[in-house]
């Protein structure tokens, strides 16, 4: 199953939501977002600096995982930026495909 890292922000509003619930909460309903689709979270961390949040879920498919950051983006207290994580063994595979690439002005 493809592995994604989530990085969420929050805003102001979702900030506020957090000091008030605790993180126990926010982890409860990242756990329960991702099994929805049929995913597992991995791990889920508080953070500093650009993101607020950090989480690791397998989520069956690409579609999927947008669905998760539309419905987080859509309730207007968080946006997310989700990033397709390979394994070592998918990096070998590309690394031996061939790919034909012209770079601009060559």
């Amino acid at each position: 199953m493809p592995k994604y890292l989530v990085a969420v922000s929050y805003t102001a509003e979702g900030a506020r939501g957090v000091a008030q619930e605790g993180g126990s909460g926010r982890l409860a309903a990242a756990r329960a977002l991702v099994e929805s689709v049929g995913g597992t979270l991995e791990s889920f961390h508080f953070a500093f600096g650009d993101a607020d949040v950090l989480a690791i879920a397998d989520i069956p498919t690409a579609s999927d995982a947008a669905a998760l950051a539309l419905a987080v983006g859509s309730s207007g207290a968080a946006t997310v930026r989700t990033t397709v994580l390979l394994t070592v063994e998918e990096m070998d595979e590309a690394a031996g495909r061939a790919a034909s690439y012209r770079a601009p002005g060559t």
